[in-house]
């Protein structure tokens, strides 16, 4: 779909075509330590049953609640990974840790705090209730079910889960691989002396921190002149990978070469600009299986077009139940003008309040004020419109991490 150049998609319709064009990538068998933020691509299911024996709740003694209240004399120790040697008899109580296997013969715990224990023997004033502080056999879960459901980004608890499960390799989407490629004649390494009109080169850092955060195996390519036969030949380096992250040379000068070499090069061109501030001219295009994300050149339009359309995608790629972006709600700290035209982003600072996030915008809103933008953690939606969004107003906003 080539976008006429008077038109402008709204982010919503951006980003559903961006979601639509995503295929999943292939899955893979990964170790468990090696695992951490991983997508599973397969629901993993239990090996064992959770817990897989009877076991206690409690330091304390095991017995049968039909022989409380009463003297009982304790008659074995039950270690924790050391079962009874003999099932508990009517009349007896066993010692017994947290975690150790309740022997056969037992129905309940009781609290080593709620005795009095003398010469081997334990007084229990009140009844027990049959049940009490044992934690059942396949209590959690049992053999065979969903531990962890297809779709999940997996963090410490669910790699906890897995592990108590028995599961030693979860089957994941492979990580997707990303390039990153700068242009422009006037970029620098930082380090480096400035010549007349040259800049530092900053977005090719920020798209990679990004990448790897959303998951990604990242490459960095060196930054390119304003070239065609260099942007050709990074470009078509760049489309061996899963994902192809541009950043400058989008819009219409003279100079801006991407998009055009982009076609040259068999890539399809889904949209071009959108109703956005800042990033207007970020581009969208599939060459095979490879997306193509063409982000305008300022540092802040880099960062913004992102997380709105690559960090889900990213996501997307590696089967994210919900891929996002993954929109907080907040209230303004103070008032925010409206763009008429466009849905602006609005770098700001989250901060806990009384009741929840609140969001002071930052001084310096343009977009090649990269440096001020550092002080930001988050960036707020403010949708299009006439006139201003009043302090306290309710916003959602994504946080920068």
């Amino acid at each position: 779909m080539q976008q006429a150049v008077a038109d402008l998609l709204t982010y919503d319709e951006a980003l559903r075509l961006v979601l639509e064009r995503v295929e999943p990538l292939d899955a893979e068998p990964v170790d468990l330590d090696d695992a951490a933020g991983r997508f599973l691509a397969e629901t993993a299911v239990a090996v064992v049953d959770l817990p897989p024996f009877p076991s206690s709740a409690m330091d304390g003694f095991a017995l049968r609640a039909a022989d409380t209240p009463g003297a009982l004399p304790v008659v074995a120790r039950i270690a924790a990974g050391l079962p009874a040697s003999r099932p508990l008899r009517p009349g007896e109580a066993m010692g017994i840790a947290t975690g150790g296997v309740v022997p056969d013969g037992a129905d309940a715990v009781i609290p080593i705090e709620y005795v009095n224990e003398h010469d081997n023997e334990v007084e229990i004033a009140e009844a027990v209730p049959a049940g009490a502080n044992v934690r059942p056999c396949g209590g959690d879960v049992r053999t065979g079910d969903a531990v962890v459901v297809a779709g999940t980004r997996l963090a410490p608890a669910q790699l906890g889960a897995l592990a108590a499960a028995g599961v030693a390799r979860p089957v994941c989407a492979r990580r997707p691989r990303a390039a990153v490629l700068t242009t422009g004649t006037e970029l620098r390494a930082p380090g480096e002396p400035l010549g007349p009109g040259e800049v530092y080169e900053a977005n090719s850092r920020l798209l990679a921190a990004q990448l790897a955060s959303a998951g990604a195996v990242v490459g960095r390519l060196a930054p390119v002149a304003d070239d065609e036969g260099a942007h050709r030949a990074a470009i078509e380096r760049g489309l061996e990978a899963d994902v192809l992250v541009t950043s400058g040379g989008v819009s219409v000068g003279p100079h801006d070469l991407v998009r055009r070499v982009e076609a040259d090069l068999g890539v399809e061109e889904v949209f071009w600009r959108v109703a956005v501030k800042p990033g207007k001219p970020v581009s969208f295009g599939v060459r095979d299986r490879t997306l193509v994300f063409g982000l305008p050149g300022n540092p802040v339009s880099t960062l913004v077009g992102f997380e709105l359309f690559v960090r889900p995608a990213r996501l997307a790629l590696q089967g994210a139940l919900d891929p996002g972006p993954a929109f907080r709600g907040g209230t303004l700290a103070r008032a925010c003008r409206r763009n008429p035209a466009r849905d602006e982003l609005v770098r700001a600072v989250a901060r806990v309040g009384a009741t929840g996030a609140e969001l002071e915008p930052v001084s310096g809103q343009e977009s090649h004020m990269i440096a001020r933008a550092a002080a930001a953690n988050a960036l707020v939606f403010v949708p299009r419109g006439g006139g201003e969004l009043a302090a306290r107003s309710a916003v959602r906003y994504l946080e920068l991490s």
